[in-house]
């Protein structure tokens, strides 16, 4: 292992990597050497685009805001074992149970003993990756690494190389899912610097429509890390929305990337929600590649202590005729930094694109920090794109309007906080889905001292 000064991003990066690939060489010679061709050159090929990328430093610009060396300090250590380490349905259900049937995945691989999933209609599929590629594999073949490519980021490359298990879900032409689908990732880490490495692909055809809710939660306190990757295909005239929710222990690392490819005349939604994790980050890669398409993406973070929250985006609006629209909301308390940095990319012929981005943040507190670089890059001349970014503590003059009525001061700061969570929560489309959510933030924030203290 060669670890110098001067490249400190690929020396940390050689140090993952040697670590991985000295345990992915024992596996390939046990477990994986049963699989085909193609998905072993895809795992060669993240393998030596992440030693080549080595793990990013402040001196990338995507990656200024964000400090992600105490990733590359950790002693990696991958979880071999799929077994479920006693974990329950009760257990499962203290962590917040989204509607409808559930994949289970406990460390990174299926649990099917935790798993239901309802009657579905003919031709939809919803299983295990793993299960998919055995059972089918030219129908994930012909998606599987297409859209969250290697060369994206390091940590993608890292996911590709080393990813054991994940969820497929598929919707055929016409179809439509009535109850959200829900992916349940658990950590029962008990040792700091286990890792896992899922991938997810969801594909919905012409004209389907399907919820599908993807979360992350913890039964743990270990420093593990989680490094997932999503793949969302919508073909033409498909509606999909798609919820990602970390909510892991304060001691975990999570980086996560949403690479999604829509058709003509779709319609997507997709709603990013971090509450936890000591450093977590969020990579969104939209390519609008139909016309007459639209698309939201939506996000809220709330941290506290010294968390970091991080959503970085490039929405590239590739066809004329597409709507893109980003509101991503951010309430940051104690010692906390949250970190938004958005482009929206218009390619030449993309006529008469309409792409709105805004990005807000609430400061609880003086300590607390935030970062925001909305960015538009045109390259055509009939366009109405804007962006917008605010920063600020709660506003003296709706306090004083709510007391006025006659609303104490305390009522007055958590109404208005929660009313600036609500912004964000009001855009879930799914009803069953936007009140559990709506549960669970008002829960974060009533736990949060800055939240609910007299000031």
């Amino acid at each position: 292992m060669i670890m110098t000064e001067t490249k400190p991003n690929v020396a940390a990066g050689h140090r993952i990597t040697e670590l991985s690939l000295n345990h992915k060489a024992l596996e390939l010679s046990e477990s994986n050497a049963d699989e085909p061709a193609w998905l072993l050159s895809a795992r060669k090929d993240g393998a030596e685009r992440f030693a080549e990328l080595g793990i990013p430093t402040l001196h990338d610009e995507d990656w200024r805001f964000t400090n992600v060396a105490p990733i590359a300090r950790l002693a990696f250590k991958p979880v071999l074992a799929p077994a479920p380490h006693g974990v329950t349905g009760e257990a499962l259900r203290q962590l917040g149970a989204f509607a409808g049937g559930k994949l289970v995945f406990v460390n990174g691989r299926f649990a099917p003993e935790l798993s239901s999933i309802a009657k579905l209609p003919e031709g939809v599929k919803v299983m295990s990756l793993a299960a998919a590629l055995a059972g089918e594999p030219a129908l994930v073949e012909k998606h599987l690494f297409r859209f969250a490519r290697t060369d994206l980021n390091a940590f993608t490359a890292l996911n590709a190389a080393f990813f054991e298990d994940g969820a497929f879900v598929y919707v055929p032409a016409g179809k439509a899912v009535a109850e959200p689908i829900h992916l349940l990732f658990v950590s029962t880490a008990r040792d700091n610097g286990n890792t896992a490495h899922p991938r997810n692909l969801i594909v919905a055809e012409r004209g389907s429509r399907v919820t599908v809710v993807e979360s992350y939660v913890s039964l743990g306190d270990a420093a593990y890390f989680t490094n997932s990757v999503t793949e969302l295909v919508a073909g033409e005239n498909a509606v999909v929305e798609h919820l990602k929710f970390q909510d892991e222990n304060q001691q975990a690392f999570h980086i996560a990337t949403v690479a999604a490819h829509l058709g003509r005349a779709s319609n997507v939604v997709t709603h990013s929600i971090a509450l936890g994790a000591k450093l977590s980050r969020t990579n969104i890669y939209a390519t609008l590649a139909g016309e007459g398409l639209e698309c939201i993406l939506n996000g809220l973070y709330l941290t506290r202590g010294e968390q970091l929250a991080d959503h970085y985006m490039v929405v590239e609006h590739a066809q004329p005729h597409c709507a893109s629209h980003e509101y991503f909301n951010g309430i940051l308390a104690d010692k906390s930094k949250g970190v938004f940095h958005g482009r929206i990319l218009v390619r030449p012929g993309a006529q008469k694109t309409d792409a709105k981005q805004t990005n807000k943040n609430l400061l609880l507190s003086d300590d607390a920090t935030a970062a925001t670089k909305p960015q538009l890059e045109i390259y055509a001349d009939d366009v109405k794109c804007t962006h917008g970014a605010t920063i600020g503590q709660l506003n003296d003059e709706s306090i004083f309007y709510l007391r006025t009525r006659g609303i104490p001061l305390e009522k007055a700061r958590r109404m208005l906080i929660h009313a600036f969570a609500g912004e964000i929560i009001d855009r879930v489309r799914s009803e069953p889905v936007r009140e559990e959510l709506d549960k669970l933030v008002w829960d974060r924030l009533e736990q949060n001292e800055e939240v609910t203290v007299n000031k």
